[in-house]
C-alpha cells in the first residue's frame, strides 16, 4: 500500500498534471461564475479535451472543474440573486438578503471555506468507504450487477424528478438510444436504418455536450429575461472571521456534511440534490425557521457543505460498482473506459496507483480552491459584465470542435445538436434530463448482465433472487417501484374510511 501511494504521488506532482489541474480550476470558476452555465456544462465541454490527456490528468482536470463550478455557481447567487449551479440555487435568497446587509464578504467567504471543508470530509468517506465495498463487490456475479444496475436508474429517475411518469419516459428513452447498434451479445445491428455510422451506437460525449452544453445555449438565446446588474460593492478580505462563523454553526456543519456524503453515495443524486435536501432539514431542525429566505446563514453553510461533500462521495458507486453517482460521474465512466481502466472492484486490483492519484487530486482540488477561491472572488465577479451575445458563440464554437474530435466526423456535431434541441424541447416541457443520460451510460451493463443471467439460470427468473445480496438488491428496487402504489392505495383506503 505504501509503495502503491507513493507511486501515486510521484504521477500527481508532475508539473503537467499539477499545471492541469490549476488551468481547469481556473476555468470551472469562470464558468461556475457565469449565470447559467452550470458545473455539468463545464465538465461537458472540458470532456473532448480530457479524452487526449493520460488517464490521471484527465481525471484530475474533471475533478478541479467540478468542484471549483460547483463552488464558484455562489459567486452570482450572492451578488445578483442569479445562482450560477443549481446546487446554488438552494440558498441564493439568503446569500443575497446578507449581500443587501452589507455582508457578501461573510457569505463569499463561508461558501469558499465550508465547501472546500465538505469537499476534503466527503474525500475522506470515499477514501475509506471505497476499498471495503470493493472487496465486497468482487463477490458479484451478472445477477448482483442487474440489479444494481435496476437500483441505480430507479434512484436517478425518483430523485431527479418531481413528476415520476416524465422521469420515467426520460429514462425509457435513454434505453431505446442504448439499443442502437451492433447488440453486445448477438451482433446483430438494431435501429441504424442502413446507416454506417450508427453501427457502432451513439457515443456518449457528443450526447453529453448536446444535452448540457447546447440546449444551455438555446435556452438563454430565448431567454427574454433582462440581465441583472453588476454588483459593484467592494468585497475585501472574505476569511476575515471564519473560524467564529464555523464555531457557531458546528451542528449545520456537520450535518450538511453527512446529508451531502449519504445523498452523493446514492446513483444518480448528486450534489444539487444533496444541497437542496440540506436546505430543507437545516430549516426543519432550526430554532428559528421563520428567518430562512431573509438572510440567514445555517441553511447557507449546510447546503454549501453538502453540495462539494457530495462530488467526493458520488465517486463511490462509480468505482465499486460502475454506476454513476450523478452526471458527472457518469462522464468519468465513460473516460475511464475511454482509457481502458474498467470501473469496478477489479480497478482497486488492477490500477490501484490510478485510484490512489484520484484521491490525493480530491485533496488537491479543495486545497486550491481555499486559495484560489480568495482571489477568484475578488477577480472573476467581473466576468459577470461580459454579456451573453460576446460569451455564447465562443461557447458554441467549443462545442462543435468537441464534438467534431471525438471521431473526426461531422456525424458527431449532428448527434450534439439532435441531442442539444431535445434536451432544450425536454426542459421545456419539465422532463428530467439526467435519468435519460444516466440510462444512456447504463443501458449496456443492464441490458448484457440480463441477458447473461437469463442464459446461466437457463430462462429461469428466480436465479436473479436465490443469492443473498442479489436477494437484498433486488428487494430494495422492487419496494421503491411498488411504493408508490402502496401509498396511493393506503391514501384511498385512509379517505374511505373518513
Amino acid at each position: 500500500m505504501l509503495d502503491t501511494l507513493i507511486q501515486a504521488v510521484n504521477i500527481v506532482f508532475k508539473p503537467e498534471v499539477l499545471l492541469v489541474m490549476l488551468a481547469s480550476s481556473f476555468y470551472g470558476i469562470i464558468i461556475g461564475a457565469i449565470p447559467g452555465l452550470t458545473a455539468v456544462m463545464a465538465v461537458s465541454l472540458i470532456m473532448p479535451i480530457a479524452i487526449f490527456l493520460d488517464p490521471v490528468p484527465a481525471l484530475a482536470a474533471i475533478i478541479a472543474c467540478d468542484a471549483m463550478a460547483v463552488f464558484a455557481g455562489d459567486i452570482p447567487g450572492t451578488l445578483l440573486r442569479i445562482p450560477g449551479t443549481p446546487a446554488s440555487g438552494a440558498y441564493t435568497d439568503d446569500s443575497y438578503k446578507l449581500t443587501q446587509q452589507g455582508k457578501a464578504e461573510m457569505v463569499l467567504g463561508a461558501n469558499c471555506f465550508f465547501s472546500a471543508i465538505g469537499g476534503l470530509f466527503g474525500l475522506v468517506v470515499l477514501v475509506c468507504a471505497a476499498p471495503l465495498l470493493a472487496e465486497v463487490a468482487l463477490n458479484f456475479s451478472t445477477y448482483e450487477y442487474f440489479w444494481l444496475a435496476c437500483l441505480g436508474l430507479t434512484c436517478a429517475t425518483f430523485m431527479t424528478s418531481q413528476d415520476k411518469v416524465k422521469g420515467i419516459a426520460s429514462l425509457f428513452l435513454g434505453l431505446f438510444i442504448t439499443t442502437i447498434g451492433y447488440d453486445s451479445i448477438t451482433g446483430q445491428p438494431r435501429f441504424t436504418f442502413g446507416s454506417t455510422e450508427l453501427l457502432a451506437g451513439i457515443h456518449v460525449i457528443p450526447v453529453l455536450i448536446g444535452l448540457f452544453a447546447v440546449s444551455e445555449i438555446m435556452r438563454r438565446v430565448s431567454s427574454t429575461t433582462p440581465p441583472a446588474a453588476a454588483y459593484n460593492g467592494r468585497i475585501g478580505n472574505i476569511y476575515t472571521g471564519i473560524f467564529k462563523v464555523w464555531r457557531e454553526h458546528i451542528p449545520n456543519f456537520l450535518r450538511g456534511n453527512t446529508i451531502g456524503v449519504v445523498v452523493g453515495a446514492l446513483p444518480g443524486a448528486g450534489a444539487d440534490i444533496a444541497a437542496w435536501l440540506a436546505y430543507a432539514i437545516s430549516k426543519k431542525f432550526s430554532k428559528t425557521p421563520e428567518k430562512f429566505g431573509t438572510g440567514h446563514m445555517e441553511g447557507i453553510i449546510e447546503s454549501t457543505s453538502a453540495n462539494n461533500s457530495a462530488l467526493a462521495s458520488a465517486w463511490i458507486p462509480a468505482f465499486v460498482f460502475g454506476i454513476p453517482g450523478d452526471v458527472t460521474t457518469a462522464m468519468v465512466i465513460g473516460i475511464l473506459y475511454i482509457k481502458d481502466l474498467k470501473p469496478g472492484p477489479t480497478a482497486f486490483l488492477h490500477h490501484p496507483e490510478v485510484i490512489y492519484s484520484i484521491f490525493i487530486c480530491f485533496a488537491i482540488a479543495n486545497v486550491f480552491m481555499l486559495i484560489l477561491g480568495y482571489f477568484s472572488i475578488k477577480t472573476f465577479r467581473h466576468i459577470l459584465r461580459i454579456p451573453p451575445f460576446m460569451l455564447l458563440p465562443v461557447i458554441l464554437v467549443f462545442c462543435i470542435v468537441g464534438a467534431f474530435s471525438i471521431n473526426n466526423s461531422l456525424f458527431g456535431v449532428a448527434v450534439m445538436l439532435i441531442f442539444g434541441l431535445l434536451g432544450y424541447i425536454m426542459e421545456e416541457n419539465d422532463f428530467p434530463i439526467s435519468p435519460m443520460l444516466l440510462a444512456i451510460v447504463l443501458g449496456n451493463l443492464l441490458e448484457k448482465n440480463f441477458i447473461i443471467s437469463m442464459v446461466k439460470s437457463n430462462g429461469n427468473f428466480m436465479d436473479f433472487f436465490n443469492r443473498p445480496i442479489a436477494g437484498s438488491l433486488a428487494a430494495v428496487a422492487i419496494l421503491i417501484w411498488v411504493f408508490p402504489l402502496i401509498r396511493k392505495i393506503y391514501k384511498m383506503a385512509t379517505a374511505k374510511a373518513a
